[in-house]
């Protein structure tokens, strides 16, 4: 009971109002009751990390914590606010992991560990995909997806290999690649399905005049030194090419794996959802959603969140530690942050146009774990005041079975937010109804 009492006190006495992307005010937990674990994580709470509420490193033991994940028990669904309806849309995946919406409104979906693209299309009354395709097979490692050029009528779909970057002919309505592969980008530092590294998740965007390609490659290792390990060479950076796959160059380092990249459409500028660093405890390394900054740098493995210097590292690159940028909005530690979309769709309230969805995969560094949800992160003039919300949660059980882990996200035509997990191998819809939350 003193516990309890202490959390509730705690949490009345941490709040703060910030004014949100639409104009009302809202209670946003702040300080040290922002840290949260799966169990106090609801539809509709808003929390802001800082700097100044990170402990000092090792302040708890790092855990082994990883979920053994279970089947869906009967009648589970994800949870969303009031007006909201959660649909299955598709069952029975591979291990689906990223998903883009086609101009023309297909949902491309990567199926990674099985080497293939898949494609689904359409939506029955009861919210389901009315077909679905294999697009492309024989792939190694398949992940990120991109069509181009940009606009109505691409012509290639561009697919971010482990180790390689290639593309496919393509043409709006196509359920099979109409042509064979084509490679772009030969050697990609690839590899590693390792915990705590070996990331091996290659995601792409192009830049919203499409003249350059970005592709995010995270590090090999938990946070080995880069000077000390040619294997780190090109990785923990956001890489940038011409879409021929010519003209390489580093767009941004320091970034230990930004599983998800996107390009802002309003201001064309390069966004990104990255993991931070592991085993420094429980309430550290944050993973973050940020602006990526042309040449900049953000820390790893020296550094992070601004300047701190990783235990491991000390006394190392003192010369980088004020040029350390701090991220927009710090996430919980160990949240697992993958995929992430700005909402461009017609279907959601006004507030949230613009906003960012990301998928938090969750925690197996943590004693308590945390994350295995959607997220919505305000933004308010393209910048983000630090806040983010809990959108779509209930992936674990009352007991702390997890069935449900969050992957990919993808806005579809129809407005309507679309969720890959690969927990449970399925694919949500998240539609606005205007009425009270709903689950099918």
């Amino acid at each position: 009971m003193k516990v309890h009492l202490s959390l509730s006190v705690l949490l009345l006495v941490s709040f703060a109002f910030c004014q949100s992307a639409g104009g009302p005010t809202r209670k946003v937990i702040t300080g040290k009751a922002a840290f949260a674990d799966y169990t106090e994580q609801k539809p509709g709470i808003f929390r802001k990390i800082t700097v100044a509420d990170l402990p000092e490193p090792f302040a708890t033991s790092s855990v082994d914590n990883g979920p053994d994940v279970v089947e869906r028990p009967s009648g589970a669904m994800p949870q969303t606010l009031p007006g909201f309806q959660v649909q299955l849309y598709s069952s029975n995946l591979q291990t689906p992991r990223l998903i883009r919406t086609s101009p023309n409104g297909d949902l491309f979906v990567a199926e990674s560990y099985a080497g293939q693209i898949k494609v689904l299309r359409g939506l029955n009354a009861d919210g389901t995909a009315q077909k679905t395709e294999v697009f492309a097979k024989g792939l190694h490692q398949p992940f990120g997806i991109a069509f181009y050029p940009l606009g109505p009528n691409p012509q290639w779909v561009y697919i971010g290999n482990t180790d390689s970057v290639v593309r496919f002919p393509y043409q709006n309505g196509d359920l099979k690649a109409r042509g064979n592969q084509q490679v772009i980008v030969a050697e990609l530092p690839g590899g590693g399905r390792l915990r705590g590294g070996g990331h091996w998740t290659r995601d792409i965007a192009f830049s919203k005049d499409g003249k350059k390609m970005y592709v995010s490659v995270g590090s090999r290792s938990n946070n080995d030194d880069t000077d000390n390990n040619p294997a780190e060479l090109h990785r923990a950076d956001v890489l940038e090419y011409n879409p021929d796959g010519s003209g390489f160059r580093i767009y941004a380092y320091g970034i230990r794996n930004a599983v998800g990249i996107a390009v802002q459409p309003e201001t064309g500028q390069l966004w990104g959802s990255v993991n931070e660093r592991d085993e420094l405890g429980d309430n550290l390394v944050p993973d973050y959603i940020t602006h990526i900054q042309d040449g900049g740098f953000y820390g790893w493995p020296w550094f992070y969140m601004g300047g701190h210097q990783d235990p491991k590292h000390k006394g190392k690159h003192a010369e980088l530690k004020n040029k350390v940028i701090t991220p927009d909005v710090l996430l919980q530690p160990h949240f697992a942050s993958l995929e992430m979309v700005f909402y461009e769709g017609k279907q959601f309230p006004t507030e949230y146009h613009g906003d960012i969805f990301a998928a938090e995969h969750g925690s197996w560094n943590r004693k308590r774990r945390t994350g295995y949800e959607v997220i919505r992160v305000p933004l308010k003039n393209g910048r983000a005041a630090g806040e983010y919300e809990d959108f779509l949660t209930g992936f674990v059980t009352p007991e702390g079975r997890v069935w449900g882990r969050p992957v990919g996200v993808a806005v579809g035509n129809d407005g309507a937010l679309y969720v890959s997990d690969d927990g449970s191998n399925s694919i949500w819809r998240v539609s606005y109804t205007g009425t009270s939350a709903k689950s099918k």
